[in-house]
């Protein structure tokens, strides 16, 4: 991770915020035009933030949106055609939150059209597809940013508080939600790589020992078990257990030579988490991060995808 990341997940909260605040300036010298792709909850939350000032925003100009349905404005935010911000000058970053299995295509789209762009997390649903993005835009020199608001929580804070210097003996976590439609959010090791990241941020790189998947599709049902191990060879299972009925909840379980933590403890609320990932990409946009920073996420990023690949293929070998 990014020193920029670190600080701004191990002091969450107001003080950080104000803290990205000052590195901005209060007057920058231009703003970058934005559309918002998708107005679901994300590309909701993401017109909010542009639209309130914030440090980050006033770098910031809010063009449009883009979405499949006929909606004309929100908030007196136009609508516009995917092909006029792929060709405006006005429109300089894309903002993509519609589903999953769309990103990849949007990605490249708005690359090969000289904009930057941040990404709602899985940023593609192949490790192959991400590199081939990144060479992309480094080529046309643009931001490629995926987002990790699940990094910027409250609880991960608390996490990465407690794990760190211990010695990890095993591990769990389960995460248990209603259903997910697999053609558009992806497998559900896709679906869920926040979870893996959580793994990955807390113990390092980890590799794959085996998978099952349980699927029940005419109860919109399914089960993945998967057991990974740490670089010293310390066992971590990963569950997504979705079905109807089921409530939204995490559980994690982790065993230490010194002692052990059983799910965390009320911590807060999250605050802002989508504002703070926007102040992450200015920092990128603005050149504020070191390329040391840029590649040691990047390559978070690409283990993750890769994982959850190795893990589909694991569920769903060829015949």
């Amino acid at each position: 991770m990014g020193t920029n990341h670190k600080k701004t997940m191990e002091t969450p909260g107001m003080t950080q915020l104000l803290k990205e605040e000052a590195r901005m300036n209060a007057q920058p010298e231009r703003k970058f035009g934005v559309v918002v792709v998708g107005v679901g909850r994300a590309g909701s939350v993401r017109m909010r933030d542009l639209r309130n000032p914030h440090a980050s925003s006033a770098f910031l100009n809010l063009v449009g949106f883009i979405s499949r349905r006929e909606l004309g404005s929100i908030d007196e935010v136009q609508q516009i055609s995917l092909e006029d911000a792929l060709s405006s000058r006005e429109v300089e970053v894309a903002y993509i939150c519609s589903e999953s299995s769309s990103h990849e295509d949007y990605i490249r789209q708005f690359l090969n059209a000289g904009k930057h762009v941040l990404v709602e997390y899985p940023m593609t649903l192949s490790r192959a597809a991400a590199e081939e993005l990144w060479a992309l835009a480094e080529q046309k020199g643009k931001v490629l940013h995926e987002e990790h608001i699940e990094l910027l929580m409250e609880e991960f804070a608390f996490l990465k508080k407690e794990v760190v210097g211990k010695d990890l003996l095993k591990g769990s976590l389960l995460f248990t939600a209603g259903p997910l439609e697999e053609q558009r959010f992806g497998f559900p090791a896709f679906s869920g790589i926040s979870r893996l990241t959580w793994l990955v941020s807390l113990f390092g790189e980890l590799s794959l020992v085996s998978a099952t998947l349980e699927e029940r599709k005419e109860d919109q049902y399914m089960k993945m078990t998967v057991n990974l191990e740490t670089e010293n060879k310390r066992p971590l299972s990963w569950i997504e257990e979705k079905g109807p009925g089921i409530k939204r909840n995490r559980y994690l379980s982790f065993h230490f030579k010194s002692g052990s933590l059983e799910n965390v403890p009320n911590v807060g609320i999250n605050k802002n988490i989508f504002l703070k990932d926007q102040n992450i990409f200015v920092q990128k946009l603005l050149g504020q991060f070191s390329e040391e920073e840029l590649a040691a996420e990047k390559k978070r990023i690409l283990h993750c995808l890769g994982l959850a690949e190795e893990i589909q293929k694991y569920c769903h070998p060829k015949k």
